[in-house]
């Protein structure tokens, strides 16, 4: 297929990169995959990034999740003086909604079930940081989502 594909690139003046080809299969127990261009082998990889999103070779989406909460942690701590500010809860809540959680759920519907755990554990923290509770008060979740009342499930309303 893949000789196919250089054959009738060729016929319109294509040629592929065989330095800048990669491959990867997916599975879940991943081997590499042996695939030969001008007697040159293509690398396997174990991940890569593909249109902003993170696929790995066991077709799990753990990597991305963490990565998109980095990313959203990142955006929120950037502008942390305008998530703490006097503005009122909730306009800072629409702010969230509209700046930190667009980061952190792109892609997320190709997520498995067990990403709302983290997802819970990122919504608390933002909650907790918004609210200014610090990690050493003993303030349990029930009160800061009783406080803030939205969480991950109505996100999108």
């Amino acid at each position: 297929m893949i000789d196919k594909l250089i054959e009738i690139g060729r016929c319109y003046g294509m040629a592929m990169n065989v330095e800048k080809t990669k491959v990867m299969r997916i599975s879940r127990q991943p081997s590499p995959v042996k695939i030969m261009i001008d007697q040159k082998q293509l690398e396997n990889v174990e991940s890569f990034k593909y249109l902003g999103s993170i696929l790995t070779n066991d077709g799990r989406c753990t990597c991305e999740i963490e990565s998109r909460i980095a990313m959203a942690k990142a955006a929120f701590n950037k502008k942390r003086a305008l998530f703490t500010s006097t503005l009122g809860l909730k306009l800072r809540k629409k702010l969230a909604k509209y700046y930190i959680w667009i980061i952190a759920l792109y892609g997320a519907e190709t997520w498995t079930i067990r990403a709302v755990e983290r997802l819970e554990s990122f919504e608390m923290w933002c909650w907790r940081r918004m609210e200014k509770i610090s990690w050493t008060d003993h303030v349990r979740n029930e009160e800061v989502l009783f406080d803030v009342s939205v969480t991950v499930h109505h996100i999108y309303k």
